[in-house]
C-alpha cells in the first residue's frame, strides 16, 4: 500500500492524519513504509459508545493541530465500516481546500455500508464481524493484541474468556 500511494506523489509531503485512536499502529507502520518527507496529526471521532454498533451519529471529539490547506492529505483509518465516519470527515476536509485529499484504510468491511464512500486505499476486505486488536477496540479494550482478531461475546455480553 505505501509503495502504491507513494507511486502516485512522488515528490509531495504526505500530510497522515490519523483518526484516534484506533489507527495508531497502522499508521505508524505505513508511515514507517512510505519514504520521503511525512507529517502526522490525528483527529478524534467517536461513533460507537461501548457497544459493538455504530451509533449513527458521528461527533467531533479531537480536531487538528494544524491547517491542511494547500497540502497532500491522507486521511489514514483503521476500518470502513457504515462509511458515515468517513463521509464525515471528507465533507469536513473537503471545506478545508487540502490539494489532494486520499483515504487509507486498513480494513474494509463493505457489507456494512450506509453511505456512499470509498477508500482509495485499502489493506484488507473483511466479512461483518466485529474486530479487536492493532488498534482496533472493543470499549478501549484489546488495542494493544498485536493481530487482528474477531471478538466472540457470551450471552451476557462479555468477552468468552471473562
Amino acid at each position: 500500500m505505501a509503495r502504491e500511494i507513494r507511486r502516485g506523489f512522488p515528490d509531495d509531503t504526505l500530510h497522515l492524519i490519523g483518526v484516534l485512536k484506533g489507527s495508531i499502529f497502522f499508521l505508524a507502520d505505513l508511515a514507517r513504509e512510505l519514504g520521503g518527507e511525512v507529517s502526522f496529526d490525528f483527529l478524534g471521532v467517536s461513533s460507537y459508545g461501548k457497544g459493538t454498533d455504530s451509533t449513527g451519529e458521528v461527533k467531533l471529539t479531537k480536531d487538528l493541530d494544524v491547517g491542511i490547506e494547500g497540502r497532500t492529505v491522507l486521511i489514514v483509518e483503521d476500518i470502513l465500516d457504515t462509511g458515515l465516519t468517513l463521509k464525515y470527515l471528507l465533507k469536513l476536509f473537503e471545506e478545508r481546500k487540502p490539494r489532494h485529499l486520499r483515504v487509507a484504510v486498513l480494513l474494509d468491511k463493505v457489507e456494512r455500508r450506509i453511505a456512499d464512500v470509498k477508500a482509495d486505499y485499502t489493506g484488507f476486505p473483511i466479512p461483518n464481524e466485529f474486530v479487536v486488536g492493532y488498534g482496533l477496540d472493543f470499549d478501549e479494550r484489546y488495542r494493544n493484541l498485536p493481530d487482528v482478531c474477531v471478538l466472540q461475546l457470551g450471552s451476557r455480553g462479555k468477552t468468552k474468556n471473562e
